[in-house]
């Protein structure tokens, strides 16, 4: 089942991994175990028919390619259907046309396309993302694509994604957590007003502690509970419970289409499979 059948389906709950792939400043043992954990990752994911959303260098980090990454990692064997590079606008436009079209004829049915943080001075090719879609799209009309859009931007957020050049076939949304409902539900109210047509992915983080510079450090990129976060780990409520009940408060507004970020690499499939879990416990229970 395509990508765009899955997010379209009013009816089935869909859980998907956005991930990184290794840093290429990493030591020789590290990097070869980091190759190592996301291989058997997108091996898991993808053969439980979910998807991998593959970041193009997530908050400012030198990353290996990753169109590379899969090439070298997977090779013919996995189902390049399911696996969705993200592209940002931060690299030549030679560059992104190029890839857009070489990840197409690999096989590769999806890709996501925005803008990329602001944290460091790499310039974008084009001032908004749309507009690299719009010439990818002219380029590969026979992709799918994907935009983005963060959930507490509000109206404002549904106005771009209704705008006629957007040019997506779904969004990505940002990250949220059930510590930010009201936004959530701003969001969601604007785009059923407003009548938006495309599908929405939205995205829950894997908060790992409530370390300070860490939380300091990700609320550059987007909104972070701060002091929700520092209570509840202090209240000793797993990693786990925390990523289940924002994946609950998403589904309870009608939300079907989630991805997780930041999962550790080398336990993802067993700590994914808990939080599947405790998410079922969780709708039953409600």
């Amino acid at each position: 089942m395509s990508l765009l059948k899955v997010l379209r389906d009013p009816k089935q709950f869909s859980l998907h991994v956005e991930m990184c792939p290794p840093r290429v400043d990493l030591p020789l043992e590290q990097s070869v175990e980091a190759w190592i954990d996301s291989n058997r990752l997108m091996r898991k994911i993808t053969s439980l028919g979910q998807f991998v959303f593959l970041t193009d260098g997530a908050i400012g980090r030198r990353e290996e390619p990753n169109l590379r990454h899969v090439m070298i990692n997977l090779g013919g064997e996995a189902d390049r259907a399911r696996i969705i590079p993200i592209l940002t606008t931060k690299h030549s436009l030679e560059y992104c046309l190029e890839f857009a079209s070489r990840s197409h004829t690999l096989g590769f049915t999806s890709l996501v396309v925005l803008g990329g943080d602001k944290s460091d001075d790499t310039p974008r090719c084009v001032e908004h993302a749309y507009e690299l879609r719009l010439l990818i799209r002219e380029n590969v009309p026979g992709i799918t694509l994907g935009g983005w859009a963060s959930p507490h931007g509000g109206r404002r957020q549904v106005e771009f994604v209704l705008h006629p050049e957007y040019s997506a076939d779904f969004y990505m949304a940002q990250i949220v957590s059930h510590y930010q409902a009201p936004a959530v539900e701003d969001f969601l109210s604007e785009a059923e007003r407003l009548g938006v047509n495309i599908p929405g992915i939205f995205g829950v983080f894997y908060y790992r502690s409530a370390s300070t510079n860490t939380l300091n450090m990700l609320s550059q990129f987007f909104p972070v509970p701060v002091a929700e976060l520092k209570r509840d780990f202090e209240a000793k409520i797993a990693p786990e419970e925390i990523c289940a009940r924002s994946i609950h408060a998403l589904l309870k507004r009608g939300v079907k289409n989630v991805y997780i970020s930041n999962l550790p690499m080398a336990t993802a499939t067993e700590k994914l499979a808990r939080i599947e879990a405790r998410v079922k416990e969780l709708l039953v229970v409600s």
